[in-house]
C-alpha cells in the first residue's frame, strides 16, 4: 500500500479518565515522530473542535510538557458530548468536517472515548469513504466504565478500579471505629455494566470492603436489600454496602429515580445520583441505625495519584499503536487489547476490530461472575480485575502537589 502523506487530529470525547491524556501522549508521539504526518494537530472539545475549526497545533508543544501527560488526568484538549446524526440522513456536520480535512489537508483521524465515540469514528470514517477522501480513522478506546466490546478492557478502568478498591478498604476502616451501628453505602458509577461496581470486591478480597455489592446486570429488590442489611447489622453490628449508580427494579425504573428526578444528557441518558443517601435514608428508617451515604463521584475517574501503572503504560500503548497501524494502512478499526492470565501472569496485546463491532454494543459483567443477593463477585471476576490495577504512575511533584500538563494550546 502506498504511503498516504497529510496532517493528523486527535481529539478527545466523553468523560475523562485518568489516563486518557497517556493516550493522546502515545498518539502525539508516534505522530510527531512520523515522516508521513507532516503536521500533528489537536481538536478543542472533540469533535467540536472540527466542526468549529478550533484547532492546536501539537508540534509546538514543548515535548517535555507532552510526556507530563503521561499522569495528567482530565482531557487535556477538552471533552464533548456532541452526537453526529447519520451521515446518510443528515450529513450537515459531514460536509463541515470534510471541509475542514481538505482545509488542512487531513488525511489521518484519531479519536479517543467510548460507545458513543466509537459511533462518531465510524460515521465520520464511512462518510469520507463515500466522498472520496482518503483519510485512516482509527478509534482508541476509553472508558473507566470498562463497557465497551470485543476488548478484554478499557484504558481507564484500571485505575478507577484501584481508586474505588483503596476507597473502600479506607472506608470500611474508618466506618468500624465506633460502638454502636453503623450503615455506610458507596455509590459507585457504571449505568448499565458493573464492572466498577465490582471492583469494590477487590477491597474486600483484601479483608476490608463492602459486606454487599449491588450490580446493574441483577435486578435491585429494596425489600430483599434492606432484609439483608438487617442480617449483616445483627452478625456484625455494622454493614457497609457499594452499590452501581445505575442499580434498577424489576420494571426497569433506576433506584435513583425513586429520590429525584435528573433528567438526560446530550445523549438522552438518564442522569444519575443521589442513590448512596437515599439507600442510607431507606436502612436508617427500616433498621434505626446511623448512616451515611457516599458519592464518589467525579473521583473515580480523577483520581491519578491513584493512576495503575499497568493502565498508564496500556494507556498510551493504544494511542501509539492507533498511529501506527494506521501509517501501516489500516482504518476503520479500533485499537483492542487481547490478554492472557495464566499461572500468575498478566500478558497484554493490541489488536484491531472493526468500529463496527465497537461502537453501539455494551460490554456487561457476565452474570456467572455475580454472586446472588449483593453477595459480590465471584473469584474469577477478582483474577480479571487484580492484574489492571498494578503499579504506581511516577509524578512529578512541587511543593508537596502534582506537577500537571500545561500545554500552550497555538491554534493552528
Amino acid at each position: 500500500m502506498s504511503k498516504l502523506i497529510g496532517a493528523c487530529v486527535f481529539g478527545q470525547s466523553g468523560g475523562p479518565t485518568s489516563v486518557i491524556n497517556a493516550s493522546f501522549y502515545g498518539a502525539a508521539k508516534a505522530a510527531l515522530d512520523a515522516e508521513c504526518i507532516t503536521r500533528v494537530l489537536g481538536a478543542a472539545h472533540g469533535i467540536q473542535g472540527i466542526l468549529n475549526d478550533e484547532l492546536y497545533d501539537l508540534g509546538q508543544e514543548d515535548p517535555k510538557e507532552l510526556k507530563r501527560l503521561l499522569n495528567t488526568p482530565s482531557s487535556a484538549l477538552g471533552s464533548c458530548r456532541y452526537k453526529l446524526k447519520d451521515p446518510d440522513v443528515d450529513d450537515t456536520d459531514f460536509r463541515r468536517i470534510l471541509e475542514i480535512f481538505q482545509k488542512y489537508d487531513v488525511r489521518y483521524f484519531f479519536y479517543n472515548g467510548g460507545n458513543d465515540s466509537m459511533d462518531t469514528c465510524e460515521k465520520v470514517s464511512r462518510y469520507m469513504a463515500k466522498a472520496g477522501w482518503e483519510c485512516r480513522v482509527m478509534g482508541i478506546p476509553k472508558t473507566i466504565d470498562n463497557d465497551l466490546c470485543s476488548t478484554d478492557h478499557c484504558p481507564g478502568f484500571g485505575s478507577a478500579a484501584k481508586y474505588i478498591a483503596t476507597s473502600c478498604m479506607e472506608i470500611a476502616l474508618d466506618a468500624a471505629v465506633y460502638d454502636y451501628p453503623t450503615a455506610t453505602v458507596v455509590e459507585i458509577m457504571g449505568r448499565h455494566a458493573g464492572w466498577l461496581a465490582g471492583s469494590a470486591a477487590l477491597a474486600s478480597h483484601y479483608g476490608a470492603g463492602p459486606d454487599l455489592i449491588y450490580l446493574p446486570e441483577q435486578v435491585f429488590d429494596m425489600e430483599a436489600f434492606l432484609r439483608r442489611c438487617q442480617e449483616v447489622l445483627k452478625e456484625k453490628g455494622s454493614v457497609f454496602a457499594a452499590v452501581s449508580e445505575g442499580i434498577q427494579d424489576k420494571d426497569g425504573t433506576f433506584i435513583s429515580e425513586y429520590a429525584s428526578k435528573s433528567g438526560t444528557d446530550a445523549f438522552g441518558h438518564t442522569q444519575l445520583g443521589g442513590l448512596a443517601v437515599y439507600l442510607a435514608d431507606q436502612i436508617k428508617n427500616r433498621c434505626g441505625v446511623k448512616s451515611r451515604g457516599i458519592e464518589l463521584s467525579l473521583l473515580q475517574r480523577c483520581g491519578a495519584h491513584l493512576a495503575s501503572r499497568t493502565d498508564i503504560d496500556e494507556a498510551a500503548m493504544a494511542g501509539m499503536t492507533a498511529v501506527n497501524t494506521a501509517i501501516a494502512g489500516e482504518t476503520g478499526k479500533m485499537v483492542a487489547f487481547d490478554c492472557s492470565r495464566r499461572d500468575g501472569t498478566y500478558a497484554c496485546r493490541t489488536k484491531l476490530v472493526p468500529l463496527t463491532e465497537a461502537a453501539n454494543y455494551e460490554k456487561k459483567v457476565p452474570q456467572e461472575w455475580i454472586l446472588p443477593e449483593g453477595r459480590g463477585v465471584t473469584r474469577e471476576f477478582i483474577r480479571y480485575a487484580l492484574p489492571l490495577i498494578q503499579g504506581d504512575c511516577e509524578r512529578e511533584v512541587k511543593d508537596g502537589l502534582p506537577r500537571f500538563a500545561k500545554l500552550k494550546k497555538v491554534k493552528a
